[in-house]
């Protein structure tokens, strides 16, 4: 079951719903909860996290707890994670979860080191873990705590709810994955002439499940000489609005060919396999 933590205004007063149980089972509002006596530190996350079309991606974190001496992090029912949300921090603002709660180990009477995973499903709607291309970029992290402090978390009594939450403790990006190929018109060339090397760059579609053509990319071709392990680049070959990337090179030395992609915030880095091209 995926832990879901949501804020929303009832009455004027912040009420906690679906957290570590079904939305269908949460409890009318008995009062709004008080605030934890809690506060979230030294996040740690991936600077990127790659996402394609169908593979689920889990993304691993790790923050300090600092609590007071009332607030029994030990207890069955106190529960801790992180999340990712894009934009303005607010109760409409997209998030992604993970399926778990964090799992914390005290380093102090007050402080703990809590760590865990957010999970991404590309494959489900939005709703559900999923994503919509324009989330794509860059993603803040927050994080929460909630003590039912013994009350039944299908029908607790709110005001003796304790919870906390906490925005802006870091970002990553959320990237739609990229794919590049690499071509050539032919694998054995006199020295001195000229092949072609075509090739195509493209990215997870998260709505359509598929992979789409990037245009307008600048990539480099570049060259590795047999018997070396270092690429160099030879040129920039801009995508044309199909993704298709079309070049000629000079054939000097036998080696590899490759189109590499230094990518932007919503699409990350790659490099196509090799091709060897043999001088004759």
């Amino acid at each position: 079951m995926r832990i879901r933590a949501t804020v929303a205004a009832v009455s004027g007063a912040l009420a906690l719903t679906a957290l570590a149980v079904p939305a269908a089972q949460a409890a009318t509002d008995s009062g709004a909860p008080y605030t934890l006596n809690a506060s979230f530190s030294n996040v740690s996350i991936a600077k990127a996290i790659k996402v394609g079309t169908t593979n689920m991606v889990s993304v691993s974190y790790a923050y300090t707890l600092t609590h007071g001496a009332d607030v029994n992090i030990a207890a069955k029912d106190f529960i801790t994670d992180a999340f990712l949300y894009h934009g303005a921090y607010s109760d409409t603002s997209p998030e992604l979860y993970g399926d778990n709660p964090a799992t914390c180990t005290a380093t102090s009477s007050t402080t703990a080191t809590c760590k865990g995973a957010i999970n991404i499903y590309p494959a489900n709607s939005p709703s559900d873990g999923g994503l919509l291309n324009a989330w794509a970029g860059s993603w803040s992290v927050a994080a929460e705590a909630v003590a039912f402090n013994g009350q039944s978390q299908t029908s607790p009594d709110m005001s003796k709810v304790g919870y906390k939450d906490q925005s802006g403790l870091g970002t990553t990006l959320v990237q739609r994955n990229s794919a590049l190929t690499t071509t050539v018109s032919a694998t054995s060339v006199y020295k001195g002439r000229t092949f072609t090397v075509s090739g195509r760059l493209t990215r997870a579609d998260w709505e359509k499940h598929t992979y789409n053509a990037v245009g307008g990319q600048s990539v480099n071709l570049q060259f590795r000489k047999a018997g070396t392990s270092t690429y160099t680049t030879v040129k920039t070959v801009t995508t044309d609005s199909y993704g298709n990337l079309k070049t000629t090179a000079t054939a000097n030395y036998s080696g590899y060919w490759r189109y590499s992609y230094a990518g932007i915030s919503t699409t990350p880095g790659v490099s196509a396999t090799g091709v060897y091209v043999g001088v004759k």
